[in-house]
């Protein structure tokens, strides 16, 4: 709640439940009292002209707001003052005046029931009198958003409580248990159980079948496939009829949900093709309905919550792909479903961790995405969305399908990082038009990047960790990140455009690559990582084009890569004793 006069606040207090901004230094009895409990006083008003811009500055961290920046993006001495306030415990103070004198003109305060800020400046001066403003908004509001994120699963698992649904999960983990690695089941004395499996999984399937009208057809062919699996003696299983009968991309509908039974891998997961069932939800909220008629159309891409899953989703997993599904022959692909639950949750686990860990102090609507599983799951669906589509969009000297392609990893580093960084860019462009999730879109990318990527999975071609790293080093090197006196510290106003420099340097390479073979492109590429991340020392690559074999075949190049190029720096190795154990505690999370 905002309030920037006396009768507005006596109005807003008794409706401020979880927090308060005030705006000016004269308020009736009733707020006065509360400012009191807050430790906030007023201490006096500054005549016409009295204050002037210029003469302000930060008053300091402020260990009640342990881990949030209220002056992120704010620059002091462009603001100017009305009045001065008398702080005492449990307020802080945020800004005071320059000189001997000191006077605060902005503090908060927060008892663990409500958060109070006043703001004794000039409102609507500028940039900077807008930024304070929306993060002391943003900070006050802060409590209400814990709340928010655990409504979505008590709403959302009547489908999962079902007892078909129950015996058809159980039925799948006794089949599990019993196929080899291609899926099929080579013992012939678990034929009979089997059987008797398969049985219970389809008269589940046509009792909750009623409940996913969309997916009729799938629903019956998927019936067809097991039966001929069973027919089969067990075979290696084939699920072409139903996986191309399965359009989830459709009929994107926010809340609709499918059921999902195929043979196959998960990616991050399970190597093995065994029958896998997972209950999914569609995340298309409005605003991503908007972006997507709009420059952003991405008719594959599907984003997804987990409401159930089997064993081949009690993992690392976050995707579901058709690719992965046991089948004759492949089709051409007309969708790719991610579980946004997922990533929003491990995100928030492991950025909390790593911000405490690292005393990052982030911007208060930064805040909001550690604490809210419903603004960080759309955050994540924004962003998927945009790099999804990116990787068949762009200045492309190769398939974009690269990833079938065998090359240095390095490569595929920057190409996941080129998507990401566009859709930085393009978040950057949609802030500006007023999209509200364009900025959390931003700090979701950098987060994720810095602080997940680097040290998640094996240092055996990371080619998503080398991506982290370079983000973090570029941006450390282009001193807007800064990790001194064992503090981690950004230049919020910034570090946007050291970002999209980075994003401009690989689309260079890009662009002057379609003129270039494809060994030149691989030299060039290398050179952009090794200028700002340290190879190896044992690197043959490092060596440059006369330490490497050029006139053999490209796949000698490739080999010459090691596992580890690019190892960890001194920051991520300390950092990953301390955050490993949060990033595998991840292991099969949902939100």
């Amino acid at each position: 709640m905002v309030a920037t006069g006396p009768s507005a606040a006596t109005a807003m207090l008794s409706a401020a439940t979880t927090g308060l901004v005030l705006i000016g230094t004269t308020w009736p009895a009733p707020v006065a009292d509360v400012l009191t409990v807050a430790g906030i006083e007023p201490d006096r008003t500054l005549g016409e002209g009295m204050g002037s811009a210029g003469s302000l500055q930060a008053a300091g961290p402020a260990p009640e707001m342990a881990g949030v920046d209220l002056l992120a993006r704010v620059d002091p001495v462009t603001l100017t003052a009305t009045g001065t306030l008398a702080v005492r415990s449990p307020a802080f103070p945020l800004l005071h005046s320059i000189g001997d004198s000191g006077r605060v003109v902005a503090a908060g305060s927060d008892d663990g029931n409500r958060r109070v800020v006043v703001l004794a400046i000039q409102p609507g001066s500028g940039p900077s009198a807008d930024e304070l403003l929306f993060n002391a908004v943003t900070y006050a509001a802060g409590r209400a958003s814990t709340a928010r994120s655990a409504t979505r699963s008590a709403a959302t698992s009547r489908t999962a409580d079902h007892p078909a649904w129950q015996r058809l999960k159980a039925a799948v983990g006794d089949l599990q248990a019993v196929q080899a690695t291609d899926g099929a089941i080579p013992d012939a004395l678990a034929h009979d159980a089997a059987r008797a499996a398969v049985g219970v999984i389809t008269d589940a399937v046509v009792e909750l079948a009623p409940r996913f009208p969309h997916d009729a057809d799938y629903l019956a062919a998927l019936v067809k496939d097991l039966t001929r699996w069973q027919d089969s003696s067990f075979a290696v299983p084939d699920f072409l009829d139903s996986l191309v009968a399965f359009h989830p991309e459709r009929d994107r509908t926010d809340g609709r949900e499918h059921l999902v039974l195929f043979p196959m891998y998960t990616q991050n997961g399970s190597p093995d093709r065994h029958l896998e069932a997972v209950l999914v939800q569609v995340i298309w909220p409005d605003f991503i309905a908007d972006l997507q008629a709009g420059d952003y159309s991405n008719q594959l891409y599907v984003p997804i919550r987990f409401l159930d899953f089997t064993a081949g989703y009690d993992t690392n997993s976050a995707v579901l792909f058709p690719e992965t599904v046991a089948m004759r022959e492949v089709p051409k692909f007309t969708w790719g479903a991610i579980f946004a639950d997922r990533e929003a949750a491990r995100f928030r686990r492991v950025v909390t961790a790593a911000a405490e860990i690292t005393s990052l102090a982030m911007p208060p609507d930064a805040a909001r995405l550690l604490v809210d599983q419903q603004l960080t799951e759309q955050t994540f669906v924004m962003w998927d969305l945009i790099h999804d589509r990116t990787h068949m969009h762009g200045d492309l000297p190769f398939d974009p399908f690269m990833i079938k392609q065998r090359m240095p990893y390095f490569l595929y580093s920057l190409e996941e990082l080129r998507c990401d960084l566009t859709a930085f860019r393009e978040s950057v462009a949609l802030e500006q038009q007023g999209v509200p999730h364009a900025r959390l879109v931003q700090y979701a990318i950098l987060f994720d990047r810095i602080f997940r990527f680097p040290i998640t999975g094996s240092r055996v071609r990371n080619y998503d960790g080398l991506g982290g790293q370079l983000l973090f080093a570029w941006l450390h090197q282009h001193d807007v990140l800064h990790w001194t006196d064992n503090r981690l510290s950004i230049e919020w106003d910034r570090v946007a455009e050291q970002v999209l420099d980075l994003g401009r340097q690989i689309e260079d390479l890009y662009w002057r690559s379609i003129d270039r073979p494809k060994v030149n492109h691989w030299l060039a590429a290398y050179r952009l990582v090794s200028a700002t991340l340290e190879p190896h020392p044992a690197s043959v690559w490092a060596r440059g084009a006369d330490g490497l074999a050029l006139d053999g075949p490209p796949k000698g190049l490739t080999d010459a890569v090691l596992p580890d190029e690019f190892p960890l720096s001194m920051f991520y190795e300390a950092l990953s004793r301390k955050l490993a154990p949060v990033i595998a505690s991840t292991k099969g999370i949902t939100g």
